[in-house]
């Protein structure tokens, strides 16, 4: 079956902590997958392979080039115009699509299908055990076609999975 929230939650919060600070120096990743993720002895996941890693500066007009992986690429790295530009969210796609890959096994289908006619199933409404529906949102909200209409930051992402913690019932007592 599909791993718990809990080890998911080890695997995605060191991430967005790698991510933050790319973002924060200006770096999209380009090409988060699950083949771009090693788990640490220790547990702890390390993001690999910076081949496609770009620095942006805010008044770069050049357009980033096409280097991806289809089931985890955002749309946007399929052309960049000037109403579509990558940035932090195109990083959090990926996230997302990786993340959903760990959950269900499954890559999403490419984002050039989903953004003409998105049939996936939406994480929140499939009852994975172990996983609260606020935190499959976080992941399916991370997932969406449109740029614009998914988180922009880190810090939304993060602020949208202490919501979630927020959300889940507290565990029962342990007996004794």
């Amino acid at each position: 079956g599909p791993p718990a929230e809990a080890y998911v939650r080890s695997i995605l919060e060191p991430l967005l902590g790698a991510l933050d600070q790319l973002h924060r120096e200006g770096v999209y990743h380009r090409d988060i997958s699950p083949d771009n993720i090693i788990v640490a002895p220790d547990g702890r996941p390390v993001l690999l392979d910076f081949g496609a890693a770009r620095r942006v500066l805010a008044d770069m007009s050049v357009a980033l080039t096409a280097i991806l992986k289809p089931a985890y690429a955002p749309i946007e790295q399929y052309g960049e115009t000037g109403a579509v530009k990558q940035g932090p969210w195109t990083d959090l796609y990926a996230l997302g699509a990786t993340m959903r890959y760990l959950l269900l096994g499954q890559p999403p289908a490419p984002a050039t299908t989903r953004t003409v006619v998105d049939e996936l199933p939406p994480l929140a409404a499939q009852a994975l055990p172990g996983c609260s529906p606020a935190f499959l949102q976080c992941i399916d909200w991370m997932l969406q076609p449109r740029p614009a209409d998914r988180p922009q930051s880190v810090a939304a992402v993060r602020e949208a999975l202490d919501a979630s913690r927020a959300a889940q019932p507290a565990s029962p007592p342990a007996r004794r």
